[in-house]
């Protein structure tokens, strides 16, 4: 299965390709107080939307990385649209670090391009100024789930993501998380993409992996994933 076109397509409503609402992603901006002129790195950025809004609401200037072409192609679609100073690279993220370094480093909700959390966090650190912030964006339990629920992932609880980046030697100094109903614009939003597409293209490729997800992904999700399965954003600088 093509990945970046099956994600493409489940997400094609979206702007925030994360269980983010515009608020939640607006409230996590202002948390960080960035001065106007604050640079930032976004691996894995998708569509933009952080660094898009961001420089929008607070005068910051970043560049982005993402390995989707259409991701891309919406996120300096976006820039172009708010006229901000945000640049977009199409590539790998994995291993991607930038000079000079930045005021900010994120990477969120897409950890696996440095091999999980902490290879993600010292991926970011090679691109962070002295005292600058790396954001990371992780899926948690938020109570012990049912074992049908463990088939989503390997997750750590919401106290254990805190504890692993403490052990690696980060400070937590924000966070932002969601919640069951920014789940819901996130991931039932994507069922109504899905029904679309099967309308207008009932032959297509990937039209009979999309009609065994629609017919079980939503109970499915608010079976085991939406009484779960946590997320969130957490604000880290590397101790002295």
């Amino acid at each position: 299965m093509d990945a970046l076109r099956h994600h493409t397509i489940r997400e094609q409503s979206h702007r925030i390709l994360d269980p983010f609402t515009d608020e939640q992603l607006a409230t996590l901006g202002r948390a960080l107080r960035l001065p106007p002129g604050a640079t930032l790195l976004d691996l894995a950025c998708g569509k933009g939307e952080l660094l898009c809004t961001w420089a929008r609401d607070h005068g910051t200037v970043g560049t982005g990385v993402d390995l989707n072409p259409a991701f891309v192609a919406a996120a300096r679609e976006r820039a172009a649209e708010l006229g901000v100073d945000v640049t977009f690279v199409e590539g790998d993220a994995g291993g991607y670090v930038v000079t000079p370094p930045v005021d900010v480093a994120a990477c969120v909700g897409a950890t696996w391009i440095g091999g999980g959390l902490l290879g993600t966090l010292d991926l970011l650190a090679r691109s962070l100024t002295p005292g600058g912030i790396a954001l990371v964006g992780e899926p948690f339990w938020r109570c012990d789930p049912p074992e049908a629920a463990r088939a989503i992932g390997d997750f750590r609880t919401l106290p254990g993501l805190v504890a692993a980046v403490q052990d690696a030697g980060w400070d937590v100094v924000e966070m932002v998380l969601a919640d069951e109903d920014s789940w819901d614009r996130y991931v039932a939003a994507q069922w109504l993409n899905l029904r679309r597409f099967l309308d207008e293209h009932p032959d297509d490729e990937l039209a009979p992996a999309f009609r065994e997800e629609l017919s079980t992904a939503p109970l499915d999700y608010v079976t085991n994933q939406r009484p779960y399965l946590g997320w969130g954003v957490l604000a880290l600088m590397r101790r002295p």
